[in-house]
Formats: structure tokens, C-alpha cells, sequence
């Protein structure tokens, strides 16, 4: 599935280009995501979904493939999967900046594949469900540019992590879903939960060695 979105930032477009390098300044602008490491060219982290009463959670990398700074053009591949499940997610994002009217507009390109729970939304939804978030997203960057940059890190003075754990994103809250809909996946998703529940509880009570 083919995405792609547009928003500004009011600040120039260098700027703009190094704070969206700066992963872990911008990392909590993302609903749901974490990022555990960045070495400068790959991410790790995790990114927890919510459906419904279930949470999913997604862990992977993320690889930037190219940083062309004279074009302002970065190009990142992430892959995750469910770590309690065989759910996947695939994007390829490309990102590309342009200065206007002294701002910065930011064009972005996503070629995302998902299997899995969420997959159930099908593409209009997901689509939706794209936008608000590049919404949340563009507007938490704006108000982040908006501050005076943080030190850089230093061996002697690393810098802290103050950030809350995030919340799961919740993907029916951020669909337009008719309320009937949205009460059918939230049963499909509790009977989903409650089954797995049975299973595993019969897998435990298998396991358990029998008194003689």
C-alpha cells in the first residue's frame, strides 16, 4: 500500500533536515514508538498498536538507505513483527524537503506492508488512519522546533532521557469507523484475546506434571 502525505514546519530547511536526524528529539512525536538505539545510520526500537482491548506490540529496525543532504532527500527501511505474534510491518519512507516561504515543506512517500491484526482495517482506514497520524506528528515536530535545541551529548554528560513511556497508538480511536463498526472489531479483537488465553492456559495445564 502506497501512502503519501505532505506537512510544514515553520522553521528553514536545514534546520528542518537535522532535527529529523536528530531520531531520538523527534522519536516522541510518534504515537506509541520507542527507540532503544541509533547508531547514526540504524534504529532500533519497538512501536505498540492498540485494537480494540488487545495491544500489540512491533519490534524491528530501521535503516536509513540514503541521507542526501545537497538534495535534502532521506530514504529509511524499517521492518518489525509482533513480539507476541506472526504479524509483520514493512515501510519503505521516503522523505524530501523543500524550503517555503521560509518554512520547510516535507513531502513524504510510504510503501507499507502490515499483516496481522491491524491489517484487518483494509487501506482506506489504514490510509485514514495514516493521516492523523503524519497530523500529530507534523504538529509535535512543530512545537519541538520551537525550542532551543539540547546540548550535545558528551561522554561526561550523556544525555538524560526524561521522556514518559508512551501510550500505544490507537488505531480505532483514529479512524472514522461508524460506532457500530468499531464495537464489531473490538469483539472480534476480545475473542481473539480470550482464545489465545485458552490456548496458552491449555498449553500450561499440559505442561504441568501430573502428581501420582
Amino acid at each position: 500500500m502506497e501512502l503519501h502525505h505532505e506537512f510544514t514546519v515553520p522553521v528553514p530547511v536545514d534546520d528542518a533536515w537535522h532535527a529529523l536526524l536528530d531520531i531520538e528529539r523527534v522519536a516522541p512525536c510518534l504515537p506509541g514508538a520507542v527507540v532503544e538505539d541509533y547508531d547514526g545510520k540504524t534504529v532500533t526500537g519497538s512501536v505498540k498498536v492498540k485494537v480494540g482491548p488487545v495491544t500489540v506490540t512491533y519490534r524491528g529496525t530501521a535503516v536509513f538507505e540514503e541521507q542526501d543532504e545537497p538534495a535534502h532527500r532521506m530514504v529509511l527501511a524499517a521492518s518489525g513483527r509482533e513480539t507476541r505474534g506472526q504479524g509483520t510491518a514493512r515501510a519503505k519512507v521516503a522523505a524530501t524537503l523543500a524550503e517555503r516561504d521560509g518554512g520547510t515543506a516535507v513531502s513524504v512517500r510510504t510503501d507499507l506492508t502490515v499483516t496481522g491484526r491491524p491489517a484487518q482495517f483494509g487501506r482506506g482506514v489504514l490510509a485514514e488512519v495514516g493521516d492523523r497520524l503524519v497530523g500529530q506528528f507534523a504538529s509535535c515536530l512543530a512545537d519541538r522546533l520551537a525550542e532551543p535545541a539540547p546540548a550535545p551529548i558528551t561522554e561526561e554528560q550523556p544525555r538524560q532521557r526524561e521522556e514518559p513511556e508512551p501510550e500505544p497508538f490507537d488505531l480505532l480511536r483514529a479512524s472514522s469507523l461508524p460506532v457500530a463498526k468499531r464495537a464489531v472489531l473490538v469483539a472480534a479483537a476480545a475473542v481473539l484475546a480470550w482464545v489465545a488465553a485458552r490456548l496458552l492456559g491449555r498449553g500450561r495445564r499440559r505442561l504441568t506434571p501430573q502428581r501420582w
